[in-house]
C-alpha cells in the first residue's frame, strides 16, 4: 500500500515538485466516450498497478524514478468538454514552463486536445506522434470539437501530425488526412521498414499521444473501443525506443485505459509501458532543460529548447 501518496510508492525524496524532473498529471475524465464507459477510472487503476512494479528497468539498466517524479493533483473539471480541455491545457503549460518533463494519464482521448495545445505553444518545430487504432480527425462530433473523436484534429491543423497503427475511421476523416504521414495497421503488417519510415516523418521535437487501443486487444482488452489487428508489446517498445533515441521527445500522454475488475493485466501493461517510456527518455543522465527564446511569431509563450537530441545507444 502506498503510504507516501507518490507515484509508484516511491520515497518522498523522489516525489517533490522542486527537485523532480518529471511530472505526471492524472485526468480521470470520460465525458465524451461513446461505447464502453470507465476511462475516468483509468488513472486510479494505472497508479495502483504502478505501485506493484519493480522500479529497476532491466533493458536500460536504470531506475528512472530517481530522476524525480512528481504526481500532480488530478484534474477533475467535468462541467463541459471545453472546460476540461482548457483545464488540461493550462495545467500542462504550467509545468512545462517550470522546465519539467510533463506527462498526462487519462481519461479518454479528448484530454489530449488540451495537452497537445500546451506543448504546441511551448515547443517549436513540433511533431505530434499519434499512436492509436482510430484516426480521431473529426472536426466536431456530437456537438463538440472537444470530443474523443476529434482528439488530433487541432494537431493536424497546427503541428506535424504523424499517425501510427490506424485501423478504424469514418470516410469523412480521409479528407483531413495527409496520407504520407498516416501508417495504417494493415500496411505496417507487411512493411518491415515501417518504423524507419515513421521516424523519417518526424521533426526534431516530438510529443507522443498514446491511445492504448493502438495495442492488440489480445494484450490490451481493457479499452473503451478495442479494435482487432493492433500492435504487440515488443514491436511497440522497439518503435518507441527508436523514437526516443533519434528524436527529442518533449513529453507524452497515455489515454483510454478502461479498467475491468476481472482483468488486471491491462492496468499493469499500461503502468509498465509508461515507466518504460520514461526509462527510454532518461536512459542518458545528462538531459538538460534550457529555456530558449520564442521561436514563433504566433507563440506568446517561451519555447523550451536544446533538449539532448540523441540518446546514446543502450
Amino acid at each position: 500500500m502506498n503510504t507516501n501518496n507518490t507515484y509508484a510508492g516511491i520515497p518522498n525524496e523522489f516525489g517533490n515538485l522542486s527537485t523532480s524532473k518529471i511530472v505526471i498529471i492524472p485526468v480521470p475524465y470520460d465525458g465524451t466516450s461513446t461505447w464502453q464507459k470507465g476511462a475516468d477510472k483509468g488513472p486510479k487503476a494505472f497508479l495502483e498497478a504502478s505501485e506493484n512494479m519493480e522500479l529497476y528497468d532491466i533493458e536500460t539498466d536504470s531506475e528512472v524514478y530517481k530522476e524525480g517524479v512528481f504526481l500532480a493533483e488530478e484534474i477533475t473539471e467535468n462541467s463541459s468538454p471545453e472546460a476540461m480541455v482548457e483545464a488540461v491545457h493550462q495545467e500542462t503549460k504550467k509545468y512545462i514552463n517550470r522546465n519539467k518533463f510533463v506527462t498526462v494519464f487519462g481519461g479518454e482521448h479528448s484530454v489530449s486536445i488540451g495537452t497537445i495545445r500546451a506543448f504546441n505553444e511551448c515547443f517549436s518545430d513540433l511533431t505530434v506522434l499519434h499512436i492509436d487504432a482510430h484516426a480521431d480527425l473529426r472536426k466536431e462530433y456530437e456537438g463538440s470539437s472537444c470530443n474523443h473523436a476529434c482528439a488530433v484534429y487541432e494537431a493536424n491543423q497546427h503541428t506535424n501530425l504523424v499517425q501510427v497503427g490506424i485501423r478504424s475511421m469514418d470516410i469523412s476523416e480521409k479528407r483531413s488526412m495527409n496520407l504520407e504521414k498516416v501508417f495504417f495497421a494493415h500496411d505496417m503488417a507487411v512493411n518491415e521498414d515501417w518504423m524507419d519510415d515513421v521516424v523519417d516523418q518526424l521533426t526534431k521535437n516530438v510529443f507522443i499521444t498514446f491511445d492504448l487501443d493502438a495495442l492488440d486487444p489480445s494484450i490490451m482488452p481493457s479499452t473503451g473501443t478495442p479494435e482487432p489487428g493492433g500492435m504487440f508489446y515488443y514491436e511497440t517498445l522497439e518503435f518507441l525506443k527508436a523514437v526516443f533515441e533519434q528524436k527529442n521527445v518533449v513529453g507524452f500522454d497515455m489515454v483510454e485505459l478502461c479498467p475491468n475488475d476481472n482483468e488486471k493485466s491491462s492496468d499493469f501493461l499500461a503502468a509498465k509501458l509508461f515507466y518504460k517510456m520514461l526509462s527510454y527518455k532518461f536512459a542518458s543522465n545528462d538531459d538538460t532543460y534550457d529555456v530558449g527564446e520564442d521561436l514563433s511569431d504566433n507563440n506568446p509563450f517561451s519555447k523550451l529548447s536544446k533538449f539532448k537530441d540523441d540518446i546514446d545507444d543502450f
